[in-house]
């Protein structure tokens, strides 16, 4: 990923669940790192949750159960105030049940995490 990566957030997104479901989870954490770094500030705390979540899926797949842990807990928690009206359509509810499931037993993840960020369409 480029160091000077711009997308927009839907774009981004999509890039970055294209990457997540190569398995190539850091690389969506780049995208959404970048996003971050851009966002404006009331939805900074969104993406570092998002980029979070894929760090924290990225250490699962290395074998660092305690590392993914700490990631995707503080993830999850980052993301809840947007929980309740998630913009970009992003499923931030479900993204963060993930996370706190896979922070509760990431020793028991072995195969590659699937991961939705946006709703399906109505």
């Amino acid at each position: 990923m480029p160091d000077d990566l711009e997308l927009p957030p839907p774009e981004a997104l999509d890039e970055a669940q294209r990457l997540l479901d190569a398995d190539r989870p850091f690389h969506a954490h780049e995208v959404l790192e970048a996003v971050w770094k851009a966002a404006p500030a009331p939805e900074r705390e969104l993406w570092r949750g998002l980029a979070q979540v894929a760090v924290g899926i990225t250490h699962l797949r290395r074998g660092n159960p305690p590392g993914a842990k700490a990631l995707l807990s503080r993830a999850a928690d980052r993301l809840e105030p947007y929980a309740a009206q998630p913009p970009y359509e992003i499923d931030v509810p479900g993204i963060i049940r993930t996370a706190r499931a896979l922070a509760e037993h990431p020793e028991a993840t072995t195969d590659p995490v699937h991961l939705n960020l946006t709703r399906a369409p109505a």
